[in-house]
Parts: C-alpha cells; sequence; structure tokens
C-alpha cells in the first residue's frame, strides 16, 4: 500500500513517513504546495494523510477538489481540532478526522480501518477510475461520458487488475493469477488475444494507448 503524505511541518511529515515505512508501507511526501492536487493524481498512492493548515492552499478546499476526481481515500490530521472542521472536512469528503497530537500508533489504526473499509466498498459493482475513462465492472463496460464499450469477463477483470495496481507494472504471470483466483482460466495465449482486443476496445474512446507494454516486464496502466 502507498501512503501519500501532504504535512508542511517537515519534522512531523519525515517522522510519518519512517513511521509507516517501518509498517511496511510505500510512502511518498508531498511538498510542492502550488501544484499538490496535481501531484496528488500522478502519485497514484492508496491512501492520502492530509494536513489542512497548508501554505498556498487550503487542506480543505484541495480536498473536496480531489474528491471529484478520485475515490482515493482521504484522512485529515490537522491541529485545528473543532468540529466544525471535522464536519467541513467530511462534508468534503474526507473518509476520517484526526486531531493533532496524536499517536502513531492510533493513526496507523485509523489508516488500516479506512483502507478496509474503502477496498470492501470498492465492490467490483462500482465504477474504478482509470485516468480518462472508467470501467465498470458489474457492467463490464468502458466509458468516458461521451462513449461507451461493452468487455467480456477476461477483458473486464484484465483492465480491474490493472487499474487496481494503476502506475505499477503488472507482469503476465501476475495477470494469469488473478485470473485464476478469480475463476477465469486464461493461459499465455489467450492473454495475448484479451490484451489485443481490450485495446481495441479502448482504441474507441481514443484511449488507444493507455495500456503500456513494458517488454521482458509486463503492462502498465498509466
Amino acid at each position: 500500500m502507498k501512503l501519500l503524505i501532504i504535512e508542511d511541518d517537515d519534522k512531523l511529515r519525515t517522522e510519518l513517513a519512517r513511521f509507516f515505512s517501518m509498517e511496511g508501507y510505500e510512502t511518498e511526501e508531498l511538498t510542492d504546495y502550488e501544484n499538490l492536487e496535481e501531484s496528488v493524481l500522478k502519485a497514484h498512492g492508496d491512501l492520502l494523510l492530509l494536513d489542512i493548515g497548508l501554505p498556498v492552499n487550503d487542506g480543505k478546499f484541495l480536498c473536496r477538489s480531489l474528491r471529484k476526481k478520485t475515490s482515493l481515500p482521504i484522512v485529515i490530521i490537522t491541529s485545528q481540532d473543532t468540529e466544525m472542521n471535522e464536519l467541513l472536512c467530511m462534508n468534503y469528503g474526507a473518509d476520517d478526522f484526526m486531531a493533532k497530537p496524536f499517536n502513531p500508533q492510533i493513526l496507523l489504526a485509523h489508516v488500516e480501518a479506512v483502507l478496509k473499509r474503502t477496498m470492501a466498498g470498492n465492490r467490483e459493482d462500482d465504477k474504478i477510475e482509470c485516468g480518462g475513462f472508467w470501467l465498470d465492472v458489474s457492467r463490464s463496460t468502458i466509458g468516458d461520458g461521451r462513449q461507451e464499450a461493452e468487455l467480456t469477463k477476461n477483458e473486464s477483470r484484465i483492465l480491474f487488475s490493472l487499474a487496481r495496481n494503476r502506475g505499477k507494472i503488472l507482469s503476465r504471470d501476475q495477470i494469469m493469477n488473478d485470473l485464476w483466483d478469480s475463476e477465469l482460466f486464461v493461459d499465455d495465449n489467450t492473454l495475448t488475444v484479451n490484451m489485443t482486443r481490450l485495446r481495441a476496445k479502448l482504441e474507441l474512446l481514443g484511449k488507444a494507448q493507455a495500456i503500456k507494454t513494458k517488454r521482458g516486464q509486463g503492462y502498465l496502466l498509466e
């Protein structure tokens, strides 16, 4: 799991990154305060720890803006410990709220609870953002609000695997194992055929280059 950290207190940010790294998380500290939204969307994290009091941008408004573009779980961490701030953050789309100072172990418990809840809620009947288009697994369709294309179960599952690991290279074996786990049986040749058909359907949406082939490594959904 990859945690993104937006916190302008350098010491606290570093401590959080170190703590979560020791707990087995990949972490990325985002400090380009003039371009935070762009940084978050490019980082492809699994959860965002977000401070409210930031230079240049207000964390509450950043939270609201991000929620319009991504389902990334957001946990607010702030010294502005008031019921009004907590209510605003929740109304703006935050998944949880932690007041400073906090025990790192308690923050960890909150993060894990949010991840568990959002992953359970991110069922395969939900639309998944894939970068300029969405995947609706329950209907086996892809679309961008203007056009829509139907996928087979195999094509849908392949794209689901890539979307769930967006920004990371998945080997052919990893994708095939994922399909086997879902009781969709795919061998190497079938995977090639399905990938070709999937790309053809992405081309209908103008997204022919969405899935990159990394020679000798696998595939990547950017």
